[in-house]
């Protein structure tokens, strides 16, 4: 009965996640709620296990808000701004050059975890040069959707903390295995961003405009650059660019040594950066105001997880769900059931929502496989490796619609041009971390 009941609760939070009908936070606290009444538990006995699935999470949910806080500080004063005007400046007129460098933009703009910001930086200054070298737009979303997916496995990105919350560990001891991981995939993705600007290159000669498109690409920068401006300037500090850099680098190196929560370095890091940019109290707090909005609903949507995780853990509904469907699987897949899940985890990104996939499926798989002496650790990352890669290819992800609006594209066709090159770019990722000892 439990596992029917859990099994319910789940379907019945998928479905309702798909449909559009609720937002995750209303049907991550209130179906589990009811499934556990069903299960005959009182109200006394959940407000328990909510309590314990909240301490599950708080540190994940403290991270995440001052995570996107600072980033989102730097990303005001312009921290990342120079970067991106000498890639686009080197990479003129190069076709190839120019996918080389959309990857390495895209990995630099996607360091605060925010895939909005990310296409709201990239799109407007890349497209014109996209468009007057004749180069296929569709390829830019590619490889700025790759790059950004790839490091999106920071711990302040949405997938990494949604499965610390379901582990009930701290999102950087994760993150700590997946480093070489990323940087193998960045290696990875530069390789294939060469072979694509290669077969564009090639499209382009066909069509006797490659030499048109060389000739306009320096009109393309200022073009490019007059879209980055765009912003409030006002909130620019060019002049404090090696503070800021050095405050970020000295940010990410004490992630990953560890000494201190990661949640505490984000405080500490988000008042250094606020004194040091914006010194008047009404400038720091309208900082703090403009990024607000994003940190507190990932903060809001992890809670929500750790009342449902701890609701269907507590309840045992996973245990059971678990030890049932052991016994409708052929035994040969079940203990290979996280990399048979993390292979079909960007055909997943197609019907899944991230909540659904990350708050639904893993939970479930991993108390499966865990029982074959997988650990939980492993499980995940091949899970995660191999759904994070097709993030940006999903039509339940918001900032994809954004950057389709801001590109002019569609949907389906953008489906149709990235799936392949996607999913198999994330199988040869899960298969690599499996070399390395990581899964």
């Amino acid at each position: 009965m439990l596992s029917i009941i859990g099994l319910a609760t789940i379907l019945t939070i998928v479905f309702l996640l798909l449909s559009g009908r609720i937002t995750p936070i209303i049907g991550l606290v209130i179906v589990p709620i009811i499934g556990a009444l069903l299960a005959g538990f009182g109200f006394a006995e959940i407000g328990v296990l909510f309590g314990e699935g909240i301490d599950r999470v708080i540190n994940v949910v403290i991270m995440f808000i001052f995570a996107i806080l600072f980033f989102g500080v730097m990303q005001d004063a312009g921290l990342f701004d120079p970067i991106i005007n000498k890639m686009i400046a080197i990479s003129r007129g190069d076709v190839i050059a120019v996918a080389v460098g959309t990857v390495i933009i895209g990995a630099i703009a996607h360091l605060d975890g925010s895939g909005a910001s990310t296409f709201l930086i990239t799109i407007p200054a890349l497209l014109p040069l996209y468009k007057r070298l004749k180069m296929n737009p569709y390829l830019l979303l590619l490889l700025v959707g790759l790059s950004a997916s790839i490091m999106n496995m920071v711990p302040w990105g949405g997938p990494l903390g949604r499965t610390a919350a379901v582990l009930g560990v701290d999102p950087t001891e994760l993150w700590r295995p997946l480093i070489p991981v990323q940087i193998i995939a960045l290696i990875l993705l530069v390789a294939l961003a060469v072979v694509l600007g290669i077969r564009e290159k090639r499209k382009i000669a066909k069509l006797n405009e490659s030499d048109q498109a060389n000739q306009e690409a320096a009109a393309t920068v200022d073009m490019a650059e007059k879209d980055m401006g765009k912003r409030d300037d006002s909130l620019l500090r060019p002049k404090l660019l090696w503070a800021n850099l050095l405050l970020t680098l000295g940010v990410i190196t004490m992630l990953v040594w560890g000494i201190i929560p990661a949640g505490f370095v984000f405080m500490i890091s988000l008042s250094i950066a606020l004194i040091m940019n914006y010194p008047k109290v009404d400038e720091q707090m309208e900082r703090i105001k403009a990024h607000a909005p994003n940190a507190l609903l990932m903060a809001a949507i992890i809670l929500a997880a750790g009342s449902f995780l701890g609701i269907l853990d507590g309840t045992g509904m996973l245990q059971s769900l678990a030890t049932d469907l052991v016994l409708f699987l052929p035994a040969f897949i079940v203990p290979y059931l996280h990399l048979v899940i993390g292979f079909l985890g960007v055909p997943f990104e197609l019907v899944l929502s991230t909540d659904a996939y990350y708050f639904a499926l893993v939970p479930v798989v991993e108390q499966i496989v865990s029982g074959y002496g997988v650990e939980s650790t492993s499980a995940a990352y091949a899970m995660v490796i191999g759904n994070i890669i097709g993030t940006f290819i999903s039509p339940f992800s918001p900032a994809l619609w954004l950057a389709l609006g801001l590109a002019g594209l569609e949907m389906g066709k953008h489906i149709r041009y990235s799936f392949m090159w996607v999913w198999g770019f994330s199988i040869v990722l899960i298969i690599a971390a499996m070399l390395i000892g990581v899964i």
